[in-house]
């Protein structure tokens, strides 16, 4: 579309006349963006929309949040700035009107067991100053509350001056934390199965050790041990003296000689944890993490209850309750006995303290408590709870910016998210959001649409303007803005059953229900109503199910679609064949990796104290393969030009003529089937959307026989024309035998469901109760729910 027609469109504004009230972007060219130039006005509402991968986060992350936060950066002195990541300037000709942008994106919290809800929004540190203004017995400062903080006593000489004279005198130095000394503060101990380690009734020198991986011809493990002076290796362990088994399970590292070789030897406890239990699990190979899950046990600290609270933080109290158990209270609840405490002396704290708990009930977290480990968190109420810490800021004319903050949303809830976007707004500030929820983009006062396709095909701006232009524009996303979805005019007859009983994790309250196989199950709920807890605490145990999650895909920064999904072992092998070479010199990670980069395409630069730099390698310009490896073709194209090629485009390169590859073929087409057509096959996982991370795991598992499939929020990060192509894609898995259950929001899905599951009627304390089973067609007709009333009116019933 002209830039001539874009202006036509555009509604008339007073407020974008001066050039102090936009930001302008002119010929940004990030990642896929061609060119683009756009004015967005300030302190206004603004939503971006397009298919997945049409270049929103490329424009509003990528080129106007990165170079604010680069410009922000660079204010900071260079010994500061050392301690920073090095940002490079974005690929754009112009950009100015800048204000300091924040994010608040869908990046999962830490998953450090002591960070906490609590702790990620300050309400935490209210409570503990709190507790240390008015707690019975008063025992210290906030500090002596803080799960974080140890106990320190020390001793130690200092000058006491008296008069004319100076003299040195003993003087004791506490601190009084709050951290319990047995669990330091996390809640949980570990212990070791030692049946897992070892077969008491055999010696070392019989092979007693039982652990993956351990030899008994090496030096770092067995052979450290059993010639080390402190057991007998032909004695049975079960026959040690107490200070041999106390030498061989707990003795502090000690340097010993072996053949010859300077070893350190230390009791086999403290080796297993710092071999094993300090690693990713999920980045374990499988019989080692099989080996963990059987040797290593997690409980709750007999200490402190797995409050992470010693016991004299626990004896404090406010009207008979001490602050772990005002961290157990479902928020809601916190906030109503807050708000009944009646204490003239801390009176601004506790209207703080309301003020942020009600925040969390306000945006439809009322059901999380205070103590909820913070990595535990969806994608979706991460991005809530930081949301939390802006709405009370005194800060104006800044620019947010939020990435699908209505994921993980109820209908019932959009609203409440909508309220607090608009109220950022009327402070003054930018608002800029990637979306594509019709309910929140019709609020907008600005709409940029970019498209018209995703990748390549994308990266230009089709309309700006207003949501009425967008309707009549003309766009895929105007053409499809009020689509509504029908409810379906025959449902499938389950297979079987699945039954569930006594269902009790988290907020349920002892459920019972049987889950249609065979058929499309969605089972809904407002935020925090126990989807979760049912699906994910229920099914997998008792029937093997998958689990296509969102979570992050682990594998090195090298791992792209295609080394994932196994299509890059018919490429090489194509590749191979056509060429006469080993398979082995088409991998990056192998013979055929550029020299200079070792494969990775970039070079990483330290420079010690400052942040180092990543710059392209020059050797390979990037394209991660030895030269003479690039000199090899199929159908007229190198391995790296492939590697570079779009899914839609490689599923026609290996379909047909010299490069015909049935295997590779097949791979595209499920990878295509379930929206992921844009992708570049040697695109980084790192830099995928969850959204994108949970198709590209349905796209690996869609050539499985039969199984029990569960989806969590399959809709994520699709564009309205992209749903109608997934519900066709889950009508082909049920129909192959599949049994799929969904947990969505997403009315479009509701109405396709062959059976629904609602689960409330609330969140927390108030849900975690089945309030319907039946047909779509049954719950529009009851309206007795939340779900029910939003899905009558979505389908105009």
């Amino acid at each position: 579309m002209s830039r001539t027609t874009r202006e036509e469109q555009r509604s008339p504004a007073p407020h974008t006349a001066d050039a102090h009230d936009v930001i302008r972007v002119h010929g940004a060219r990030v990642n896929n963006l061609k060119d683009v130039s756009v004015e967005i006005p300030k302190r206004r509402l603004t939503v971006f929309t397009g298919v997945s991968g049409s270049g929103k986060s490329s424009l509003v992350f990528s080129t106007i949040a990165a170079e604010s936060q680069r410009l922000i950066n660079e204010t900071y002195s260079t010994f500061v700035q050392g301690f920073m990541p090095s940002l490079a300037r974005p690929e754009v000709d112009v950009l100015d009107g800048l204000t300091t942008a924040i994010i608040v994106d869908q990046q999962r919290m830490g998953s450090d067991p002591r960070s906490t809800v609590g702790t990620a929004t300050d309400a935490h540190a209210m409570l503990r100053i709190l507790y240390s203004r008015i707690g019975e017995p008063h025992i210290g400062s906030p500090q002596a509350f803080s799960f974080n903080v140890p106990t320190v006593r020390a001793s130690g000489a200092i000058t006491v001056e008296r008069g004319n004279n100076r003299k040195a005198e003993k003087a004791t130095y506490t601190r009084i934390g709050g951290m319990c000394g047995r669990c330091e503060g996390r809640g949980t101990v570990t212990d070791l199965d030692l049946t897992q380690l070892y077969d008491d009734s055999k010696s070392l020198s019989e092979g007693a050790f039982t652990i993956p991986g351990w030899k008994s011809d090496s030096f770092w493990t067995v052979r450290v041990y059993a010639e080390s002076g402190f057991v007998d290796p032909d004695k049975p362990i079960r026959d040690y003296t107490k200070k041999e088994l106390r030498d061989f399970l707990y003795k502090e590292p000690v340097k010993i000689k072996v053949d010859g070789v300077n070893l350190t030897y230390e009791g086999l406890i403290p080796k297993i944890q710092k071999s094993f239990l300090s690693k990713d699990r999920e980045a374990m190979q499988p019989h080692i993490r099989a080996f963990v899950d059987r040797a290593v046990t997690f409980t709750i600290c007999p200490d402190c209850d797995g409050t992470r609270l010693s016991e004299e933080a626990r004896s404090s109290r406010i009207k008979g309750v001490n602050i772990a158990e005002a961290c157990a209270m479902q928020i809601s609840d916190l906030a109503e006995w807050i708000r009944g405490l009646d204490e003239p002396p801390v009176a601004p704290l506790l209207a703080k303290l309301l003020h942020t708990l009600e925040s969390f009930v306000e945006i439809g977290l009322g059901y999380l408590s205070l103590e909820r480990p913070a990595g535990t968190l969806s994608g979706g109420e991460a991005q809530r709870v930081k949301m939390i810490r802006h709405l009370g800021s005194a800060l104006t004319d800044v620019t947010y910016v939020f990435d699908e903050p209505t994921i993980g949303l109820h209908p019932h809830d959009i609203q409440r998210m909508n309220n607090l976007l608009l109220r950022l707004r009327d402070k003054g500030n930018t608002v800029l959001v990637v979306e594509h929820k019709p309910e929140t983009i019709t609020i907008a006062e600005h709409v940029v649409d970019l498209g018209p396709g995703a990748g390549t095909a994308g990266g230009t701006i089709c309309y700006e303007g207003t949501v009425d232009g967008l309707r009549a524009g003309g766009t895929i996303t105007g053409r499809h803005l009020d689509d509504r979805a029908q409810l379906k005019e025959s449902v499938r007859t389950p297979k079987s059953r699945l039954e569930i009983r006594g269902a009790d994790r988290h907020n349920l309250q002892d459920v019972d229900v049987d889950i249609p196989l065979g058929v499309l199950c969605v089972v809904t709920g407002v935020a925090g109503s126990g989807k979760s807890s049912l699906i994910h605490g229920s099914i997998p145990a008792s029937a093997g199910a998958v689990s296509v999650d969102q979570s992050p895909i682990r594998g090195s920064r090298r791992s792209n679609p295609a080394t994932y999904t196994g299509l890059l072992d018919p490429i090489r092998k194509a590749f191979a064949k056509a060429n006469g070479v080993k398979p082995a010199l088409f991998s990056a990670n192998s013979e055929g990796a550029c020299p200079t980069c070792n494969g990775a395409g970039v070079i990483y630069t330290d420079l010690g104290m400052m942040s180092g730099v990543t710059t392209t390698c020059e050797e390979c310009e990037g394209k991660r393969f030895d030269a003479s490896v690039l000199e090899y073709r199929l159908g007229g194209r190198d391995i790296s030009e492939v590697l570079a090629m779009p899914v839609t485009e490689a599923a026609e390169f290996f379909g047909t003529g010299e490069a015909r590859t049935p295997a590779a073929h097949a791979i595209l087409g499920r990878l295509a089937d379930v929206g992921l057509g844009y992708l570049s096959l040697g695109q980084p996982l790192t830099t995928l959307s969850g959204g994108e991370r949970q198709r590209l795991k349905l796209a690996t598992h869609m050539a499985d026989k039969g199984g029990v499939y569960i989806l969590d929020e399959p809709t994520t990060g699709l564009h309205l024309a992209d749903v109608e192509q997934l519900l066709a894609l889950l009508d082909r898995l049920v129909d192959s035998g599949k049994s799929i259950i969904v947990i969505e929001h997403h009315q479009a899905v509701m109405a396709h469901a062959d059976w629904i599951i609602d689960l409330g009627p609330g969140a927390g304390h108030d849900g975690g109760r089945i309030v319907f089973e039946g047909t779509p067609a049954d719950l529009v007709a009851a309206r007795s729910t939340l779900t029910g009333e939003h899905l009558a009116a979505y389908v105009g019933a």
